[in-house]
């Protein structure tokens, strides 16, 4: 292939972000995170998208420029001239693959295009052995940025070269955590009192973040003479599974499920503790988002949860799928209220230790001049 060519002078790129997702989850919030920096140093960005997507509407409003490309599945190849036609008229310098399908074929595209590539491995689930791995590390992408050393050990487990990998962790901007109602306020449009003990979950009703393990642990609290109330954020094919499972255990006058909620910030605020108790987790931008409010958490010790929650520091981590575990830590972190005020406090200071936007920016301007140069001197 041809190398790409050289930008015109002055000090920025332009990088084609591409996103394959329908929804707009925390790898997306990421992707704007990044986007809005980019733009604040004077970069130029391009979002390639679905166009039935929400990514496609959220860019539109922040005045984003943006391209629209199908991409049903990882075998729609017809995706692949698409996007190779919009890096090409859009006169991009650098592609970066945001999720799975994405980086197989904008990676591809981005080959054709003689464009260098940079992708984002979110999960913790290690990738396959096979030809598709070795050609997508090996052949279309420069560098993948892994959101934790867990992610990067599940890419070096799949046998992607470590030269390849560089860890960039997901950050959270502290303003989008500032609640626009009070504590009391958000208790009382719930139906509680200021004293009631609220944990709060904000995640997809889904089997990997571990729901299911926080209502048994909620159960066996009872057994201590503690009745929190639980608020579960999110919405997902799991919501009815776990509705049955509440009421099952005992426990379904303690559990709100909330749905898809657009006032995480408020939630916070009315809460005491966050509880992450996934079974398998990338980062968690959850437990930053809580962090960042000044809540304690309590989570397991998967994935990149280990890194960012402090053990004694900031909250407490807990074995994955062990609901005994699980309520002798809620307990604890319940009934020491000193422990509790002390571990939400130290949450600002965690977020400030490489998790600010700023930081995920100037750590992507460094991959992103990095791979460049080197694209251009091949």
């Amino acid at each position: 292939m041809s190398t790409s060519r050289v930008p015109a002078a002055g000090p920025s790129l332009c990088i084609a972000h591409v996103d394959s997702e329908l929804r707009f989850s925390g790898g997306e919030v990421q992707v704007f995170l990044l986007m809005e920096g980019l733009r604040a140093l004077g970069w130029r960005n391009l979002l390639v998208c679905r166009p039935d997507s929400r990514a496609a509407a959220e860019a539109a409003a922040r005045g984003f420029d943006t391209r629209v490309a199908r991409m049903q599945n990882d075998l729609d190849l017809a995706a692949v001239p698409r996007l190779t036609r919009i890096f090409r008229e859009s006169g991009a310098d650098l592609v970066h693959l945001h999720t799975g399908r994405a980086t197989w074929l904008g990676g591809l595209a981005a080959w054709f295009a003689a464009l260098p590539a940079v992708t984002t491995r979110r999960m913790d689930r290690r990738v396959k052995r096979n030809w598709r791995t070795r050609l997508i590390y090996g052949r279309l992408v420069r560098q993948a940025v892994a959101i934790s050393p867990a992610v990067a050990a599940a890419l070096a487990a799949g046998g992607v070269a470590p030269t390849r990998t560089v860890v960039i962790p997901s950050a959270v901007d502290p303003r989008r955590v500032e609640p626009a109602a009070s504590r009391a306020t958000v208790r009382a449009s719930l139906g509680l009192d200021a004293d009631t003990p609220v944990l709060l979950v904000l995640a997809a009703l889904v089997r990997r973040k571990g729901i299911d393990v926080l209502l048994r642990a909620v159960a066996r609290l009872g057994d201590r003479g503690l009745r929190p109330q639980v608020w579960v954020a999110g919405a997902g094919p799991e919501r009815g599974a776990l509705a049955d499972l509440a009421r099952h255990l005992g426990v379904a006058d303690q559990v709100a499920f909330l749905g898809r909620r657009d006032d995480g910030a408020n939630l916070l605020a009315g809460c005491d503790v966050v509880v992450i108790p996934s079974r398998r987790e990338g980062l968690g931008v959850a437990a930053l988002e809580a962090m960042a409010a000044g809540r304690p958490v309590v989570a397991s010790r998967v994935g990149g949860l280990a890194d960012v929650v402090v053990d004694g520091r900031t909250g407490l981590l807990v074995p994955p799928d062990d609901d005994a575990a699980l309520a002798t830590a809620l307990a604890r972190i319940l009934e020491d209220d000193e422990a509790r005020a002390a571990w939400g406090t130290a949450g600002p200071e965690r977020v400030g230790e490489g998790f600010l936007p700023s930081q995920l920016v100037a750590a992507h301007v460094e991959v992103y001049r990095t791979v460049y140069d080197e694209w251009g001197r091949r």
